[in-house]
């Protein structure tokens, strides 16, 4: 059902924002998928941010002989944000580093998603103090997309 309805609104809405239950906000790319992901790593890094992987899941299905539409995951930090969460709420590590999906669908339109701070907050019971850090990341990685 959940599914259904992200299909309907991502059907009626090209400029749609929108962020699901489970903590992961969706927002429509101006570019291609490489472009959005390449977009992000320069971003990140300019705000002293450590790129630690980029996985190109399309390749990678490639290899094993499989066919998919784009998919590119970034997964990025910094262990003096980070750290700190971790320390507070060891379950954190699982959701850290950070990732941001960019990723085309069924009609070739390109999108960025990614956890939202909040999900962390309400996942790990952090507190609104300890995720200052992780302020300007929703923005930061929108800016991508734009």
């Amino acid at each position: 059902m959940k599914s259904l309805l992200i299909a309907i609104m991502l059907a009626f809405s090209s400029a749609l924002s929108f962020a699901a239950d489970n903590g992961l906000t969706t927002v429509p790319s101006s570019y291609s998928v490489t472009e959005t992901a390449n977009r992000l790593e320069k971003f990140v890094k300019e705000k002293g941010i450590t790129v630690f992987a980029r996985i190109d899941h399309q390749a990678e299905a490639a290899k094993a002989g499989l066919t998919m539409r784009a998919s590119l995951l970034l997964i990025f930090g910094n262990p003096k944000a980070g750290t700190p969460l971790m320390k507070a709420a060891p379950t954190t590590a699982i959701d850290l580093p950070l990732k941001a999906l960019a990723w085309e669908d069924a009609d070739g339109k390109v999108w960025l998603s990614y956890n939202r701070p909040d999900f962390l907050k309400q996942r790990h019971g952090l507190s609104d103090d300890q995720l200052k850090p992780l302020a300007t990341l929703g923005a930061l990685i929108e800016k991508s997309a734009k």
